[in-house]
């Protein structure tokens, strides 16, 4: 049934009894701070803007404290730590904007504002979707990313118990608001909490939440299961008591002290089990039942005996949670038994441990409360395996055209999940761009892409998308694909499905604008390269086309990297070092200050001749040592060989330290230019590119002109290869002001 919200203490003029809400807090978890907690409701109270009604008016209570206020009274109630409360009382008033995050990492800690920052992720789920895109989370793909998105957002796993709690309280104080916002709020809830409430072990949360929110979507069906059980409520509380009293009875004369109760039956869990099974209200075993609480697990059985030594048990209708626990850790004996008067009876047994286990679930574990200071920095086992779980909503989802069975796969890290303007959620590899989603969403929209939102503010279109975000698509009347989008350094797409769209798009477009453009690409990139001219005809002949201009087209229609074409007019100009990037600098690459055997380095050496000796041939990744022999250099031993031992023995002097090391990687030397329109930071971003990229800079020489107002860089730097240089000159390229950035010809 659907649980009744207990009115907050108000004094004699309407406002919140602070003392008299403490007192009942701090009576559910006697171990929290009820200074610290004062403290916090205090704040809250007074960045209190005044009420807007139309603001607050399907928020029964009317203002984000006394929203926060029931949020914290939830978590309490799960028996959460004090930073969750703290967080809970102050995070509506951060979400509506009366609070800044930065106050209060100030006043309560780094610890308060992560959770609060983290829940504030998750509520991207609400707030990018308008009253009108209800509908968006009924489709199965839907359900799937968003819970997807809700698993990636969360790092802890108390963002996600506040954020159970404020969806809880949302879909308690949407009893008095229109039917359009009542049957929003409960779909996402229906979709998306109450699931996670089953996946967390917390049942009296999952049952409020699915009954609230088949209240909601069903209200007809709702109101008849309601006003069945209502008309037999007498005679129901009746035949249960006298049940009670028999059992009760039973279990004293063997000795066994129990807690026998009578369980409600919740509404939406009676209406799922006629549909699911096809039977009438009065076929319902369960709308009688019971529940026994013993004090240890041999008692469950114990007592079980006892109870179909009673009644007659149903076959088939016995499970035992007990060896055989739910996913979510769920442990119980439940059995069905013709009862008193031949009614059918359920009885579920389990221990005290196992009933609060079954309440509270994964709260009933906590490890962030009082001093266990150390749980925390495990980030509660590694985000607590339930976490990467959580997509095995399993039976408790329904039986919608096997979601569950779909959802039984691990979350997948490398992805970002983001909202269409429409609040439709799309899942990306990690990375993406807004061109990548472009064209996800439609290949025209990809096609006559112009520029791109995020989260109303404009980005370049090689921005790279996080998880929650909302992205906008600018669009043109007549667009057409830019051939910059196919250069891999400048970063515009990630996804193969972008890229084939792309390629396809100037396929289809006349075979002399692709050899035009194709030329034109790779003129210019041997031009910033300062490669000398080369036969084309050659290098068409190297990348196996026909001609030239077959070459230029396949490079103008997207069918040929660019890089790999560059490669092979490199590999004509010095064949013999074709497999080297940078031959053609003029300069010697640095020397490697280690003895080597082959692809082997020796610190410690300098530059003196190694070699391994013959009596123990020592492998990489044997302890060494070296000898100095006379004129053949250093001769490296293992440090166990017999040989060395007497060496050091006799002549300790000539024995050196040596250890193997990693083969260093090739660097060349390289002068490149960046000309640019003057301005203030221009030296800071081309530094901030190259350090993005780990490029060591050997010298570098700046000159204004004031005439023009441009600036010339001049930049030494050491490179590993021709690849490495493109993607370096195209992105310095990309910044403000710069009109080029090229290789130095006179190198």
């Amino acid at each position: 049934m659907v649980q009744v919200r207990a009115n907050q203490p108000v004094n004699h003029d309407g406002s919140i009894n602070l003392d008299a809400w403490l007192d009942h807090v701090c009576g559910l978890d006697p171990v929290l701070d009820r200074a610290a907690l004062r403290e916090a409701c205090e704040f809250a109270r007074e960045a209190e803007q005044p009420d807007n009604p139309a603001q607050h008016a399907w928020v029964e209570g009317g203002s984000s404290f006394h929203f926060g206020l029931e949020i914290a009274e939830i978590l309490a109630d799960l028996k959460l730590d004090q930073d969750s409360l703290v967080a809970a009382v102050v995070y509506r008033g951060v979400r509506e904007g009366k609070i800044p995050l930065a106050t209060v990492q100030q006043r309560f800690g780094p610890v308060v504002a992560k959770l609060v920052e983290g829940v504030l992720r998750m509520a991207a789920i609400s707030t990018s979707l308008s009253p009108r895109q209800t509908l968006v989370l009924g489709t199965q793909v839907q359900v799937e990313n968003l819970r997807k998105m809700l698993v990636a957002m969360v790092d802890d796993v108390r963002v996600a118990l506040i954020k159970l709690a404020e969806r809880t309280s949302a879909i308690r104080a949407v009893k008095n608001a229109d039917d359009e916002k009542r049957h929003r709020v409960a779909r996402e809830v229906f979709d998306i909490y109450a699931p996670l409430a089953h996946r967390l072990g917390i049942g009296h949360i999952k049952w409020e939440l699915e009954d609230l929110s088949f209240r909601y979507l069903e209200p007809d069906q709702y109101k008849q299961i309601a006003k069945l059980l209502h008309e037999r409520r007498l005679d129901r509380e009746q035949y249960i008591a006298t049940v009670m009293q028999q059992l009760r009875d039973e279990l004293t004369a063997t000795g066994i002290k129990a807690d026998i109760s009578g369980r409600a039956k919740h509404i939406y869990s009676i209406w799922r089990k006629m549909q699911r099974k096809g039977l009438e209200f009065s076929q319902i075993y369960d709308v009688r039942a019971v529940r026994v609480l013993v004090p240890e697990v041999r008692d469950c059985y114990t007592a079980l005996g006892i109870v179909h030594t009673l009644w007659r048990h149903i076959p088939k209708e016995f499970d035992d949670y007990i060896a055989n626990p739910k996913e979510n850790g769920y442990r119980s004996l439940h059995t069905a038994v013709i009862g008193p008067d031949g009614k059918v009876l359920e009885v579920q047994i389990r221990t005290y441990s196992m009933h609060e286990e079954a309440e509270l679930g994964v709260c009933a574990h906590w490890r962030y409360k009082g001093t266990d200071v150390k749980a925390s920095s495990n980030h509660y086992e590694e985000k607590i395996s339930w976490l990467r779980q959580v997509l095995e909503w399993h039976e408790e989802l329904g039986d919608i055209g096997g979601l569950a069975d779909q959802l039984r796969v691990d979350i997948e890290p490398d992805r970002v999940y983001v909202f269409t303007p429409d609040g439709h959620a799309i899942d990306l590899p990690k990375g993406a761009t807004p061109l990548d989603f472009a064209y996800r969403v439609h290949t025209e929209i990809g096609h006559n892409c112009r520029g791109a939102k995020i989260n109303g503010r404009i980005v370049p279109l090689n921005y790279s998308l996080q998880t929650g975000e909302q992205v906008e698509i600018i669009t043109g009347k007549q667009g057409a694909p830019s051939r910059d989008w196919l250069n891999p350094n400048l970063g515009y797409i990630t996804t193969s499905r972008a890229r084939a769209k792309i390629v396809h798009w100037f396929k289809l477009q006349a075979r002399d604008q692709n050899v035009a453009a194709g030329k034109a690409m790779l003129e210019r990139e041997l031009a910033r390269l300062a490669l000398p001219p080369v036969d084309f005809e050659k290098v068409a002949e190297k990348a196996n086309y026909k001609t030239a201009d077959d070459m230029f087209a396949a490079l103008g229609a997207g069918d040929l990297r660019l890089a790999h074409v560059v490669g092979y007019a490199q590999s004509l100009v010095e064949p013999e070092r074709g497999n080297e990037q940078l031959e053609l600098i003029p300069r010697k690459p640095s020397k490697v200050g280690h003895g080597k055997r082959g692809d082997i380095q020796i610190q410690g050496v300098g530059n003196l001749l190694t070699q391994m000796a013959g009596c123990c041939q020592p492998l990489p990744g044997d302890p060494i040592v070296g000898y100095i022999t006379q004129g053949r250099g250093v001769s490296i031993h293992r440090q166990d060989c017999a040989s060395v031992l007497q060496l050091e023995a006799r002549e300790p002097e000539r024995i050196i330290q040596v250890n193997w090391g990693p083969v260093p990687v090739q660097t060349y030397p390289v002068d490149i230019v960046v000309r640019a329109f003057d301005r203030s930071g221009l030296l800071r971003d081309v530094s901030q590119v190259l350090l993005n990229d780990r490029i060591n800079v050997l010298a570098v020489n700046t000159r204004s002109n004031k005439d023009d107002n441009t600036a010339s860089m001049l930049l030494t730097i050491e490179i590993p290869g021709l690849d490495a240089l493109g993607r370096l000159l195209a992105r310095i390229a990309q910044l403000p002001n710069v009109i080029e950035a090229r290789r130095n010809r006179a190198a």
